[in-house]
């Protein structure tokens, strides 16, 4: 890492340590819509031309802006011209727009809208396209899928294209059939009431999709369509807890009484539910739903999503005894939209089934080579597909040499960038998410050279979780002792080799864990550099003999002692595996001997299958970290995955040792 730029060494002064207390209780005003006191706060930070008095002003404006009108906005704009609170205010005045319907402010600012990241502006905008006279089915349609929750703007577009005939009422069920998948009951909803003439009542909706059993075997019919429909997701909300018992009462019943794509598709949705729990009947079941959508099938294409591809191809990836398990995977990937088949995870998983279903001989070469063009293209890239492509390919992915040390310009500008200022200033006052956000913004637009320089900035502060994700971001000129810095290095080696774990591990742990934030606490109540959980702390500190408090476990000293105790607990609890025991550390012990049960796989097809999404990167990249940390702490420029993932993951020997049941 270059030199670190000292840190101002004189304190603020009294007069603005005052001002910065008042920016943060502009946001507690704004957060408790206290009106009176965010634009006392608001006047006083503006009077003194205070470096954050534009967070105050977009929090004022922001409280009322369902009473404002466009010159407030106009002025507002013009006051903090290129910032973030700008470009953050018109997003927000963009869906105020689309839902007062005033079209003509809306197609005048939506051009200035820089992060143009909100998929509800994009379908209000969408709609002002339709207006004009374009073809936006596709577009539309897509991204309405892709939108999470219910909202105005893409239930609004949605209604419009219907009403136009644009989309058709089988879009619309293909809608609520993904939002029952996905347990999205409010989505499902408004997805139906766009039916209109057709739209079940919505008792019978709820019905259906809070008691799925009963419903089916009450209520249940393929008749029309409506109650075709009503019956898949009946039969999909019984597969997320039950998945047996929906595929008996398809075989039994509904595969024979519903259209062939409908039963194809109820299917893949068991399917995928029965994958997610690791069942073996999982592939099967997929391949049930595949012959029911083979050609030659009546009715209309099937449409499954890439998420259901996914746990296609992971099912296939689970039945490891089957040599055909490569051609379902490789015909799940290639049914994958564009952009998915472009993840490492897939051009890996497509390559290995490239290779697997070649023939032997001149006849296979085409596959062969297939599959090494799509090795070369993640070889270089630095993640957990991209070495093992590199190792798949029979060479050591090596570190890229470092960049040319900052200039004392470069790293002026860095230093002398507003809004990475206003950002770094938002984070010293505990506003990190707004400070996350203002930072992330300052970033666009920027090269290389001046990602590092600002990484750096916030390096040379200790922000790590900046400084690591600002470095990511270069493409050209990659500073991978950046992007993996080693902070409290002392204490990290001292704690790691008192309980005889790798520090390199370690460092990959927290890495991922905290990004190095000391005080970091999650949503469920995991806290400090190693993330440690209350109960697990207090388990660990009795196990240990040391006496604890819930209020020690931000101290970085006890957290980092208590954390590679209970690492070392659950390393030996899972016979030495780094990718059990990061998935145990993540979600807990019980659910990685959970996992592990089924057939014997490789480690990255294990990890692969790991049910939550959290934990399943969180595994790859722990252990891709700990290659990078082993490498640079060892000053090597060989970069190894492969010890790691060598030993395979199937149930516990007979002869090791028994659980630690007591291991929280």
């Amino acid at each position: 890492m270059a030199a670190p730029v000292a840190a101002p060494t004189t304190a603020p002064s009294p007069v603005l340590a005052g001002l910065d207390a008042r920016v943060v209780d502009a946001q507690d005003a704004w957060r408790r819509r206290d009106r009176a006191r965010l634009v006392e706060q608001r006047d006083v930070l503006a009077a003194a031309r205070h470096p954050l008095a534009a967070w105050a002003d977009y929090w004022e404006l922001n409280h009322r802006l369902n009473e404002a009108r466009q010159e407030e906005l106009e002025a507002f704009w013009a006051r903090w011209p290129g910032t973030y609170v700008e470009d953050r205010l018109r997003n927000d005045w963009l869906l105020e727009l689309g839902r007062r319907r005033d079209w003509a402010h809306f197609a005048a600012e939506f051009p200035r809208f820089k992060l143009n990241d909100d998929r509800e502006v994009t379908c209000y905008q969408l709609l002002q396209r339709h207006q004009a006279g374009e073809d936006v089915r596709s577009s539309a349609r897509s991204t309405w899928y892709a939108q999470r929750d219910a909202d105005d703007g893409c239930a609004y577009l949605a209604a419009t294209l219907l009403e136009a005939k644009r989309f058709t009422p089988a879009d619309v069920w293909q809608r609520a059939r993904q939002a029952a998948e996905a347990g999205r009951p409010r989505v499902l909803k408004q997805a139906v009431a766009l039916l209109q003439a057709e739209a079940p009542a919505d008792k019978i909706v709820t019905e259906a999709y809070e008691q799925p059993q009963r419903f089916l075997a009450k209520k249940a019919s393929a008749a029309t369509r409506p109650a075709a429909e009503l019956t898949l997701i009946a039969l999909v909300r019984l597969a997320s807890s039950d998945p047996a018992a929906a595929a008996q009462a398809l075989q039994e019943r509904w595969q024979a009484a519903l259209p062939p794509e409908a039963a194809a598709w109820a299917w893949s949705a068991v399917a995928k539910q029965a994958a997610w729990k690791l069942l073996p009947e999982a592939d099967g079941w997929f391949q049930q739903a595949a012959a029911l959508s083979a050609p030659g099938q009546s009715g209309r294409a099937m449409e499954w999503s890439d998420d259901t591809l996914a746990w296609r191809a992971r099912a296939a990836l689970r039945s490891s005894t089957d040599a055909q398990r490569w051609r379902r995977l490789l015909d799940a990937v290639q049914a994958m939209s564009a952009a998915q088949q472009a993840d490492p995870t897939w051009i890996y998983w497509k390559a290995r089934a490239l290779q697997a279903t070649a023939e032997a001989g001149p006849e296979g070469d085409a596959r062969r080579v297939g599959a090494q063009v799509l090795l070369e293209r993640i070889a270089g890239q630095y993640h957990f597909y991209g070495k093992l492509a590199a190792e798949e390919l029979g060479r050591t992915q090596v570190l890229p040499a470092r960049p040319a040390p900052l200039s004392a310009a470069e790293r002026q500008r860095a230093e002398q960038d507003p809004g990475l200022s206003r950002a770094l200033m938002l984070i010293a006052l505990g506003l990190r998410n707004e400070g996350v956000r203002e930072w992330n913004f300052s970033l666009r637009e920027l090269s290389d050279r001046e990602l590092l320089a600002a990484a750096q900035r916030a390096c040379d502060r200790e922000i790590w979780d900046r400084c690591i994700n600002t470095s990511e971001r270069t493409r050209g000129e990659i500073d991978m002792a950046q992007r993996f810095p080693t902070p409290f290095r002392a204490d990290v080696l001292a704690a790691a080799q008192d309980r005889g774990v790798e520090p390199a591990y370690v460092y990959g742990l927290i890495r991922q864990e905290s990004r190095f934030v000391t005080d970091a606490r999650s949503s469920v109540g995991a806290s400090g550099l190693m993330q440690v959980m209350p109960a697990t702390a207090k388990w660990t500190a009795k196990r240990l003999g040391v006496p604890f408090t819930q209020e020690m476990i931000t101290d970085k000293m006890t957290n980092l002692r208590i954390g590679t105790a209970y690492l070392k607990f659950v390393l030996d609890d899972f016979g030495g595996s780094q990718a059990l025991a990061a998935a145990a550390y993540n979600a807990g012990p019980n659910r990685s001997r959970r996992w592990r049960e089924g057939p014997v796989l490789e480690v990255a097809a294990w990890a692969e299958n790991i049910p939550f999404n959290e934990t399943r990167d969180y595994v790859k990249k722990v252990l891709s970290n700990a290659s990078y940390y082993a490498a640079l702490m060892g000053g090597r420029t060989a970069v190894q995955l492969r010890p790691r993932v060598a030993v395979p993951i199937g149930p516990r020997a007979p002869d090791a040792p028994a659980e630690n049941k007591d291991l929280p």
